[in-house]
């Protein structure tokens, strides 16, 4: 008998004008240590299934039918507190967003021991110890501090992990792996990944693997299932997939995904002005994780940082996560002041696009209000105005009308990730930062936005310090990189120089660990 079982499940939206399939009858099932992936586009359906595996699709606008089984046990027709057993217990769950998973207020070692205080009945001295040991194996070597922080007191990288933790620590029969290494730079994603595979076949645990990046499931999954538009249209071994798709959506896919290739033809802006200019920063981090009592003992993040960009011209700033980049990006808007050395800004309204879309758009707002709040707070436009404006930036990022009126909640990772982009473009800006912009989107839509942000780049002028840890995009999309370690640039140059001929030993170990 399967683990678990999917059998002609349909989701069903009633929250339109007309009721919305997202899910159309999807049947299939997974052995006890198998690694299934599920691929394909921002709103195919994937998290939407992932979900209703889970239980916790609650909304009275939304239908669930068929059956989903575990261990031959219906989930869909269990009462709450039944199903609240089951989940940490037999079912573990790692979802896209960490920052919105995770509980603000609690630090994560209490997260992580959540579920064995549920379902075991160790001594609290047990669950710690536990819980340590889950952090230190999913990766993070500073095992006794992430335990006591907060998740806003670590990078993005770094929550995912903990959720990674939190959800093997009880050697689930069933783990829902949403998009579960997004946020991770490559040299840690090939190692979690590992332990990923190897930590569920040494147990027997079953893996739904939720991924728009084929390559990973690829390397990783025994089986790979494509969808599109709710359905399942291709089904089999991930390696007889990705080399004799079938479905002509999965050759589409296929030949989207990043490679180490770059148009060396591309035209560059003719302002050579300087928007901003970065010398000598350094920044600094309360040591203890209460900062009310400890503004005289400071940790330094960065280093001696300097660096300037140029109308028009893309900035690759790439590194492990923890290694600095977002603290810079932070420091640059003025989010971060605990710092020292020069930043001058030449331009007027620089933005931002948040690594985290989920926790960055307002829950309670719909696209439309979100999108047009930057041209009611900086511009004297109409209502009509502001609608043709949205209209208009709706079809830049490939986001249909109709998704105008859905609030964040409703919206795929991918989808949710364009309203952010969207929204930061606005006000036509002449300085973006963008913090890892695409890593929640599929290769097709990837694709789409990153040769719209190098369009407006080129065409407009605006500069963008393009923040990544995936060194294929970085390649792809920017004039110059910035190699950054422990809070320091230990490399920088032309790309083609850079990744031809790296010089520092970190830098040749990122692009082994991409596959360059």
């Amino acid at each position: 008998m399967a683990v678990f079982e999917v059998q002609n499940l349909s989701i069903i939206f009633h929250d339109g004008k007309e009721p919305f399939t997202a899910v159309k009858n999807l049947s299939f099932s997974a052995e006890a240590g198998e690694m299934v992936g599920l691929v394909g586009e921002s709103g195919s359906g994937k998290t939407m299934t992932a979900l209703a595996a889970a239980g916790l699709i609650f909304s009275k606008d939304v239908e669930v039918k068929g059956k989903i089984l575990i261990e031959g046990i219906d989930i869909l027709s269990l009462p709450e507190k039944e199903l609240s057993k089951m989940r940490g217990n037999k079912m573990g769950m790692i979802f896209q967003e960490p920052m919105t998973s995770l509980d603000p207020a609690k630090k994560v070692g209490r997260q992580v021991e959540e579920v064995l205080k549920l379902h075991t009945d160790f001594s609290s001295e047990k669950r710690r110890e536990k819980a340590l040991e889950a952090i230190k194996n999913a990766g993070l070597s500073d095992f006794e501090r992430i335990y006591n922080s907060y998740p806003h007191q670590l990078s993005g990288g770094q929550r995912q992990r903990v959720m990674i933790a939190a959800a093997l620590i009880a050697k689930p029969k069933l783990l829902l792996a949403d998009e579960p290494t997004t946020a991770l730079d490559v040299t840690v994603q090939k190692q979690i990944l590992e332990f990923l595979k190897n930590k569920c076949k040494a147990n027997d645990i079953t893996v739904l693997f939720i991924s728009h990046d084929l390559s990973l499931v690829r390397s990783l999954c025994d089986r790979m299932i494509v969808m599109h538009d709710g359905k399942a249209i291709e089904e089999g071994a991930s390696d007889n997939i990705f080399n004799v798709p079938k479905a002509d959506y999965t050759k589409e896919l296929i030949a989207a995904v990043p490679k180490f290739e770059r148009e060396f033809c591309d035209k560059k802006y003719k302002d050579n002005k300087t928007v901003l200019d970065v010398s000598n920063l350094s920044a600094f981090y309360p040591k203890n994780s209460n900062r009310l009592f400890s503004k005289n003992e400071k940790s330094q993040v960065l280093y001696d940082i300097s660096f300037n960009v140029k109308k028009g011209e893309i900035i690759g700033l790439a590194g492990e996560s923890g290694s600095g980049k977002s603290t810079l990006a932070h420091c640059i808007l003025g989010l971060h002041n605990d710092k020292i050395g020069d930043i001058c800004h030449n331009t007027k309204h620089p933005q931002m696009v948040f690594q985290d879309a989920g926790s960055s758009l307002n829950p309670s707002k719909t696209v439309e209000w979100i999108l047009e709040e930057p041209l009611r707070n900086g511009t004297k436009l109409n209502a009509k105005q502001r609608y043709d404006c949205v209209t208009e930036m709706l079809y830049l990022v490939k986001l249909p009308e109709n998704l105008r009126e859905r609030y964040p909640v409703q919206l795929s990772g991918g989808q949710r990730q364009r309203v952010s982009i969207a929204a930061a473009l606005m006000l036509s800006p002449e300085f973006l930062i963008a913090d890892e912009p695409v890593s929640a989107l599929d290769v097709t839509v990837q694709k789409q936005i990153l040769a719209l942000m190098k369009e407006i780049a080129r065409e407009t002028g605006v500069a963008i310090l393009l923040i990544s840890h995936d060194l294929r995009v970085v390649y792809q999309m920017c004039d110059h990189v910035l190699i950054m370690k422990d809070g320091r640039i230990v490399e920088e140059g032309e790309p083609m120089a850079l990744y031809k001929n790296p010089k520092d030993p970190y830098t040749k170990l990122l692009l082994e660990s991409a596959g360059a």
